[in-house]
C-alpha cells in the first residue's frame, strides 16, 4: 500500500481552494493536514466542502513563522498574487525536500531552473522530481494550449478575446464580481498589460494581444483567438496540428464545432475548436478554446503538476476514466 502524502493548504477559503478541497478528498494517496484562512479560522472544512470526509477539520489561522510545527510534504499556495514569497521562504528553511505549488503569478516569470512552469501537458519532463512548480493562470493555460501547436507559422501578434465567470475576481468584493454591476452586463478591463497577457507571450516567445472581460456566470471561461500565418491555413490544417499534439491527452478535446463553457464546468479538461478560416485571406483564422478557470485554469492543474513531480498517475483525483 502507498504510504499516504501529507498535503497543507495554504489560503483554503477563496474559489480555487474550494475547488482543490474534493479533488484531495478522492485522490488515492493526498491527506489534507491543515488548511489555512486568517479571516475564517475556525470554519469546519464541511461548510467549505459539503461531502468533506472529516467532519471535525477546520481551517486555521497559520501564518510563515509556524510553517516549521507543520509536517507535509507537499504545499499547495492558494494566495492572492504577490503574498507566496514568506511562505516559499520559510517552508523552504523547514521543510527543504517539500513539493511547493504556487498557484499566485509570483513565480511564473522565474528563470531560476528550480521553478517549472506547470503546463502540464508541455512540461512533463521538467515536473518529474520537480520541488517547486509556479502553476500557470486560467486564461494562459487555455490560450497557450491553443496556440503552441500552431506557434511556428505565427507572423503576428495573436488576438485574444477572453470573457470568464465572476469567480475569476475573487471573494474581495469589486465591481467585476459585483452581481448587481454583473446584471445584464459584461466588463472589460485592464485591455493592456494583464499579468496573463505578459504571461501568455513569455512562455509562448510571442507577443500576444489579450482582451479580458467578465460576465454574470459563475465559473468557466473562453477565448476566441485570432492568428495570422505566414502559411495559408484550413480548419482541417488546425485540427490536425492540435489533435497530432493531443492525440495521447486524455483532458484535451479537439472539437470541429465552437465549444461551449457548459462543456468543461467542473471537469478537469479542456476543449478547443471551432476553427473558421477567413475566406477572403486563408492566412487568417480564428477558433475557441474553453475551460473551468477553477479546474483546469487552477485546481485540477495544481493536482495534474503534483501526480506527475511525485511519479502518480497523472489523474489520480480528476475523477478521469482513461
Amino acid at each position: 500500500m502507498t504510504d499516504r502524502i501529507p498535503v497543507a493548504l495554504i489560503g483554503g477559503r477563496g474559489y480555487t481552494g474550494s475547488a482543490l478541497l474534493p479533488l484531495i478528498a478522492a485522490h488515492s494517496v493526498l491527506d489534507l493536514v491543515v488548511a489555512t484562512s486568517s479571516s475564517e479560522a475556525g470554519q469546519a472544512l464541511t461548510q467549505i466542502d459539503p461531502n468533506w470526509p472529516k467532519p471535525e477539520q477546520t481551517l486555521v489561522d497559520l501564518g510563515p513563522d509556524g510553517v516549521g510545527d507543520v509536517e507535509a510534504k507537499v504545499w499547495v499556495l492558494a494566495l492572492p498574487n504577490g503574498a507566496s514569497g514568506p511562505w516559499v521562504d520559510a517552508i523552504a528553511k523547514h521543510h527543504a525536500e517539500a513539493l511547493i505549488v504556487d498557484l499566485g503569478a509570483d513565480y511564473r516569470f522565474e528563470t531560476d531552473p528550480t521553478w517549472v512552469y506547470g503546463l502540464t501537458e508541455w512540461q512533463r519532463p521538467e515536473l518529474r522530481g520537480a520541488t517547486r512548480i509556479a502553476n500557470p493562470g486560467c486564461y494562459a493555460t487555455a490560450a497557450q494550449m491553443a496556440l503552441r501547436p500552431l506557434s511556428d507559422g505565427l507572423n503576428q501578434a495573436p488576438v485574444i478575446f477572453g470573457v470568464s465567470g465572476y469567480s475569476g475576481a475573487g471573494k474581495t468584493p469589486s465591481p467585476r464580481n459585483d452581481p448587481k454591476r454583473l446584471a445584464e452586463n459584461i466588463i472589460p478591463y485592464q485591455l493592456t498589460g494583464h499579468v496573463h497577457e505578459k504571461e501568455i507571450s513569455f512562455h509562448l516567445g510571442q507577443s500576444v494581444c489579450f482582451h479580458p472581460h467578465v460576465a454574470p456566470f459563475f465559473r468557466g471561461l473562453s477565448l476566441t483567438i485570432h492568428i495570422t500565418s505566414q502559411h495559408a491555413m484550413s480548419p482541417q490544417a488546425i485540427t490536425d496540428c492540435w489533435r497530432s499534439a493531443y492525440d495521447a491527452e486524455p483532458l484535451v478535446e479537439i472539437s470541429t464545432d465552437i465549444p461551449e463553457i457548459r462543456d468543461v464546468v467542473e471537469t478537469a479538461g479542456v476543449k478547443i475548436g471551432g476553427v473558421s478560416v477567413d475566406g477572403r485571406d486563408p492566412h487568417r483564422a480564428s477558433f475557441v478554446v474553453v475551460l473551468d478557470n477553477l479546474m483546469k485554469g487552477a485546481a485540477s492543474q495544481a493536482i495534474q503538476n503534483i501526480n506527475v513531480a511525485l511519479g502518480l498517475d497523472d489523474l489520480d483525483g480528476l475523477g478521469v476514466v482513461r
